[in-house]
């Protein structure tokens, strides 16, 4: 009975937690922020071009660009929740995070991370429709089912990340002033400071985790095999050139983001490593949000025409 007062004590008493420095050195500091918030302006500018472009052009109004739209507004919201925090610390490595912002910074960075991870399984969704059922498309993916598509995502993250977050920060943290070894407030870090039996925390990490990577990996893998099946009978060389092209995108942005997360949430803890997740982290921190819209634009012939017809209009006004 008294230890676990002084447990409940403690907890009190860790009332902030500080990250894990990339590097003390002053010059490596400010080259590391440079760097970074490089990355972080081209994520911004190249998401808000994606939706400028998907917004403005008439010819882009579908709902496989809907759906880009919003998965460029959630990349741009994803990577600001992390990074200004992120470079704060790398300036600053006494820099702390109160306890209830590193709350805040988990269940949105949980949240939308989650969205994105939906919102890929219905972008396949609507590449399976567009290529398998062409004359049904318009009756299948009508406007109203697209929304509803993209709200159902986000509130299903919103109440998993919630139900996360809430069971974690329910863990006594004993100590003072906290180290996470990591950058940013993620689940598997935090979890690794509480002083407390985590093995339930561990399952329902896991039970998200497969809620939000396995299950619509397996739902995208699935609407593939259906898709290349119906690519191969087409006929015309160009027809399938085409299909292809609309859906290696896709496919390589889904490879990217779900293999990264796997790896860390879906890896057995005992063979994770704190700095192994924490390389990971960036790479689905800046890598995939960086890669997002250079994948679409560039592989995407109707965006890249869409852009140039923008870029020009304005450039004439």
């Amino acid at each position: 009975m008294h230890q676990s007062h002084t447990n409940w004590t403690n907890q009190s008493i860790a009332a902030e937690f500080i990250f894990q420095a990339f590097s003390t050195i002053p010059e490596v500091q400010r080259l590391l922020f440079t760097f970074f918030l490089l990355l972080y302006l081209t994520i911004i500018c190249g998401n808000v071009s994606i939706i400028w472009v998907v917004c403005t052009d008439q010819s882009l109004h579908t709902p496989m660009y809907f759906f880009l739209g919003n998965l460029s507004f959630l990349e741009i919201c994803y990577t600001t929740v992390v990074v200004p925090q992120m470079l704060a610390s790398v300036l600053d490595v006494h820099r702390t995070i109160p306890f209830a912002n590193c709350g805040i910074q988990m269940f949105l960075f949980v949240a939308l991370g989650s969205t994105d991870c939906f919102l890929l399984a219905v972008m396949a969704y609507d590449r399976y429709v567009a290529i398998c059922y062409p004359l049904r498309y318009t009756l299948i993916m009508t406007w109203q089912v697209c929304v509803w598509l993209v709200v159902g995502s986000a509130v299903l993250a919103l109440v998993l990340s919630l139900e996360l977050t809430v069971l974690i920060f329910t863990l006594p943290f004993c100590g003072h002033q906290l180290q996470i070894n990591h950058f940013l407030c993620d689940v598997p870090p935090v979890l690794r400071l509480a002083c407390a039996d985590t093995h339930i925390h561990q399952t329902v990490l896991y039970s998200v985790g497969i809620m939000v990577l396995a299950i619509p990996f397996l739902l995208i893998s699935i609407s593939y095999i259906y898709i290349v099946a119906a690519i191969l009978r087409i006929r015309s060389t160009s027809g399938r050139h085409q299909a292809f092209s609309t859906c290696s995108s896709h496919l390589m942005v889904v490879i990217l983001q779900y293999g990264c997360c796997s790896l860390v949430y879906l890896r057995p803890r005992s063979t994770s490593s704190e700095d192994e997740d924490r390389k990971l982290a960036l790479i689905y921190t800046f890598v995939t949000p960086l890669l997002n819209p250079l994948i679409y634009s560039l592989r995407n012939k109707d965006v890249k025409q869409a852009l140039k017809k923008l870029v020009r209009k304005t450039a004439g006004s």
